[in-house]
């Protein structure tokens, strides 16, 4: 797939956000517009980690802020780049940062909308949309780069082995990463955009994964529930993965009792019987690909 060079920013004036304001400008909550009252999210605590923001490159200048949890000590460990929902890297994508992180990984969660806003104070769902919608395909694998040359640089950063993940609009952002960036060993995808919708016009904005399988670079585990409508682009996806004699490299899982968001704590939708399947599917794929954390690459284990 050939990468298009990344737009100017969507809002005039929002390329001049300051390091001291996006420092701080990762939002401490769960994103209010899919917030259950019932919820009881999982917390990884951060004892043993180190938490910080990343300043990022991009080809449009803009400093792209990330946030960053990574274990403690010395060493050079893999790395997972984990790509968020429509909310922005909000206190669900924290944690699975931390998660990541307890696992022997660093993890770097982009904060890919903050040129205009950050989403995840927000109810507003048509706001929201707006907000994701400046985000064009194209710009965001240009952030994609960006994140994979600042894991490479650092020194506890094994550049070698690097992973992806990503949840819902987050999805569709890992497939086409794992389609455009050979430097991924494997990608995880949860529930994310495959197909072009019918009707969808030709907009260079916006990349469909299934139009650019031949392109794939990674074996992709992607996650899907057969109630959440994205589920129904699988067998179409198939075929693409078929046709392009790339059916080997991926591998798409329909739980039957699940639907869109699943693995989403903070959200009435979440199913923890399959999202706990899930997580330890990732956890022996990554393994399986060239991704076991350094302590189980010494030890032999899984």
């Amino acid at each position: 797939m050939s990468l298009l060079s990344a737009p100017e920013a969507a809002e005039p004036g929002s390329q001049n956000i300051s390091r001291r304001t996006v420092a701080g400008a990762f939002f401490t909550g769960y994103a209010l517009a899919a917030l259950s009252a019932e919820a009881e999210p999982i917390r990884t605590n951060a004892e043993g980690l180190v938490i910080e923001t990343a300043f990022l490159s991009p080809p449009d200048g803009f400093q792209l802020p990330a946030y960053v949890a990574r274990p403690r000590g010395v060493g050079r460990f893999p790395a997972i780049l984990v790509n968020s929902e429509i909310f922005g890297v909000h206190d669900y994508i924290k944690d699975v940062c931390r998660r990541l992180a307890r696992m022997g990984y660093v993890a770097i969660a982009p904060a890919y909308f903050v040129r205009v806003a950050d989403p995840a104070p927000l109810s507003d769902f048509p706001a929201i949309m707006k907000i994701v919608q400046a985000a064009s395909d194209p710009q965001v694998m240009g952030d994609v780069g960006a994140a994979i040359a600042w894991l490479k640089s650092q020194p506890f950063v094994d550049g070698a082995h690097l992973g992806v993940t990503g949840f819902c609009w987050g999805g569709g952002v890992t497939w086409l990463a794992c389609e455009t960036y050979p430097q991924f060993k494997a990608g995880v995808v949860w529930y994310g955009k495959m197909v072009r919708p019918p009707g969808a016009a030709d907009d260079p904005r916006r990349l469909w994964p299934a139009e650019h399988v031949a392109d794939l670079k990674c074996p992709v585990l992607a996650f899907y529930g057969a109630k959440d409508p994205l589920s129904q682009g699988a067998p179409a996806m198939r075929a693409a993965l078929a046709t392009a004699g790339k059916a080997e490299q991926a591998e798409i899982v329909i739980y039957p009792d699940a639907g869109h968001g699943f693995h989403a704590d903070y959200r009435a939708s979440y199913n923890a019987a399959d999202a706990a399947d899930a997580w330890r599917k990732l956890r022996q794929f990554f393994a399986d690909h060239d991704l076991k954390p350094e302590r189980d690459r010494r030890s032999g284990g899984s």
